[in-house]
């Protein structure tokens, strides 16, 4: 019996020794990874190390944006004593008592050992609270972090953007390019007990800081660009503008300013306009008026047999098209130049000359100059325009195009389309992004060849009288030592309300210099002006003048003309003619496309009229240079009191004014040479 009793012990003790057994080997062998990584989730804390954000410089290396050293305070609410940590830490923080009361008692509830109290606290704060730890408060921690800062305030803030309380891009190229700057954050193990306090730590892997960006923009230029714009439309009384400054060879922003702006030191304030914020050069597309007869006129000199002396009838100022009369903004004109339609900046003869063109040609000009689609700019929110597809265009879609209504572009838009007569003809990839470390940054793509190099000539030939006596951009566009090319334009605002056009405007300036080998392009664009005043010709050219004077010291331009006499010279020698000034103002006022009769119009005065139809008379006749040498040109230029400006080498080619054409004061011929 006592047998079978200690048989019987001896199973029982075996079978448990065997389950004991199974036991362990389940606990270190079968199911080991499980319980460490459960233990090691019961007693580690695995803390993200914030990598720093990369810098963003101009492209001559002077800062934009840059992540600072900063301080946190936090606390252990299971070992501090909450009431009174609430009172000296509200008192010194400048913070809410009961909020911050209600925190840590949330924190201290739900076994929480870790609670921030408050993010980048300033020196004195910091200075305020170790003095404290000091003197017994142990509780309280200081930790170091970083903060964002933009040190020159509001300067380039619509294409830097912000950071949102995490470091994180909100707007501009801190958003476009956040996962290159915010680079990639480290981890620290900490080993804790069991009140989760902490016992060791250790680093895993360490922060990659961000990558800092070295951008297009010069902070010479962009300063001149934002204090211009600011001054000219609180003169102008406009609601919002921008200006960008691009270099037409290969693309670079070199400065592009919105207003109204904002600094991104501080967050957005109750009550902000939001508009601050918009980037209008990008993100807000309006209306461009006569500044798209330069695509009109392109599109003909590519597809037409026009020619800048080609002869276009104005009607004298009106045009009806399918029972819709269209007028000049002031006056009227007759038969006229193209290169004098431009110049004067003819409503209706863009459409005449549009009507040549053609609506499937026009449609596929307008595309190829970039219009309708984005640029592709490194920057978020930019718009498209607005540019109906070619089917649902109505009866008059082709006139409004022509010039400047019906389709709606962004600032950006129009300096690059500017640069493709500018640098002979090719589309480029606006930049905005020189170096990303200490890589350059590749173009995206290559250039696109849009209209062909002849073309781009004639019409940059055509731009400058634009901007010399008698065009729309004069004198406001004329720059001491340098050739100037450009367009104004004034396009009335439409009201989507009442589906009318407004007497608000868009007044905008598009040009480049100097006119051989342009440098820069300047694009301005003034919304909500009124009057004659905010036309484009006095509102925007002026703030084309400052800027491109600017970047043109800044860039080291050579000069291409000699320097302008002193003013009173000047003044005494011109004419007491008012009728050159009224030329002038015709060709610069709103687009109107309007339902009217004719006893509508209010053309000008008959000599006006006369004077700008006989204004290619008024001066002497171009000779023909034709074949012969660079000497024999100039000298027989210099004999007769004429300016050339000679291109290239051998013998003459092409030269614009043609041959038996009558020059406009102060015009200047232009002679190509070639072997």
């Amino acid at each position: 019996m006592v047998e079978r009793r200690l048989i019987w012990l001896a199973g029982i003790v075996l079978l448990w020794g065997a389950a004991i057994f199974y036991e362990l080997v389940s606990l270190q062998v079968v199911h080991h990874r499980q319980y460490v990584a459960a233990a090691r989730r019961s007693q580690e804390l695995v803390l993200e190390i914030p990598a720093p954000r990369g810098s963003i410089f101009d492209r001559s290396g002077a800062p934009l944006a840059m992540s600072v050293p900063t301080e946190t305070v936090y606390i252990n609410p299971l070992k501090a004593p909450l009431r009174p940590a609430s009172e000296i830490l509200s008192l010194v923080l400048h913070i809410d008592q009961d909020e911050l009361y209600g925190r840590m008692q949330a924190a201290c509830d739900n076994h929480r050992g870790y609670l921030i109290v408050k993010r980048k606290i300033s020196f004195e704060e910091a200075q305020s609270l170790r003095t404290m730890r000091s003197k017994g408060l142990d509780w309280i921690e200081i930790d170091e972090e970083s903060q964002r800062h933009y040190p020159n305030g509001t300067l380039a803030a619509h294409v830097l953007g912000g950071v949102d309380f995490a470091e994180r891009g909100n707007a501009g190229v801190e958003k476009a390019l956040d996962d290159e700057l915010r680079g990639v954050p480290g981890r620290e193990r900490l080993l804790t007990d069991v009140k989760r306090r902490g016992i060791d730590s250790q680093l895993a892997t360490e922060p990659k800081p961000g990558v800092s960006l070295t951008l297009t923009i010069d902070e010479r230029l962009q300063f001149v660009a934002e204090r211009e714009l600011a001054v000219q439309v609180a003169a102008k009384h406009a609601s919002s503008g921008s200006v960008v400054v691009m270099n037409p060879q290969n693309g670079d922003i070199l400065a592009m300013a919105s207003f109204p702006t904002y600094d991104p030191n501080l967050p957005p304030q109750p009550g902000e306009d939001p508009a601050a914020r918009a980037n209008h050069a990008i993100s807000v597309p309006f209306e461009p008026g006569s500044v798209f007869k330069v695509i009109t006129l392109s599109a003909a000199l590519e597809t037409t047999r026009l020619r800048p002396e080609s002869m276009i009838d104005c009607g004298r100022g009106a045009i009806t098209l399918f029972g819709r009369t269209i007028h000049e903004a002031h006056g009227g004109y007759g038969v006229i130049s193209m290169a004098d339609v431009l110049q004067h900046s003819s409503n209706v003869g863009a459409i005449r000359i549009g009507m040549q063109v053609g609506q499937d040609h026009m449609f596929d000009y307008v595309r190829r100059f970039g219009f309708g689609r984005k640029t592709g700019v490194t920057l978020p929110g930019e718009s498209r325009g607005r540019l109906r597809p070619l089917k649902i265009w109505g009866k008059t879609s082709l006139a409004s195009i022509a010039m400047g209504q019906e389709v709606s572009v962004t600032t950006l838009q129009l300096a690059q389309a500017a640069s493709v007569v500018a640098n002979g003809g090719l589309l480029v990839r606006p930049r905005l992004v020189l170096k990303a470390g200490n890589e350059k940054v590749p173009d995206a793509q290559p250039p696109i060849r849009v209209i062909n190099p002849e073309t781009a000539i004639t019409m940059r030939q055509m731009m400058e009288r634009v901007c010399l006596k008698g065009g729309t951009g004069y004198p406001e566009a004329q720059l001491e030592g340098y050739s100037v090319g450009g367009k104004t334009g004034s396009a009335q605002i439409f009201d989507f309300a009442t589906r009318h056009y407004t007497h608000s405007y868009n007044g905008s300036f598009m040009g480049f210099a100097p006119l051989n080998n342009p440098a820069i392009v300047v694009v301005v664009s003034l919304n909500g002006t009124h009057g004659s005043g905010g036309y484009g010709g006095r509102a925007a050219a002026p703030v084309f003048h400052s800027v491109a004077e600017e970047a043109l010291r800044v860039l080291d331009v050579p000069k291409d003309l000699p320097d302008a006499p002193p003013t009173t010279q000047v003044a005494a020698q011109k004419p007491a003619d008012d009728d050159d000034v009224a030329i002038a103002d015709l060709g610069d006022g709103p687009n109107v496309l309007e339902d009217a009769d004719d006893d509508d119009q209010a053309p000008g005065p008959a000599s006006v009229r006369n004077v700008q139809t006989a204004g290619s008379n008024t001066g002497p006749l171009v000779p023909d240079f034709k074949g012969k040498s660079m000497r024999v040109v100039l000298a027989e230029a210099a004999a007769k009191g004429l300016t050339v400006l000679p291109d290239g080498s051998g013998v003459a080619r092409v030269q614009y004014p043609p041959a038996g054409s009558a020059l406009h004061r102060g015009e200047r011929i232009r002679v190509r040479f070639a072997r």
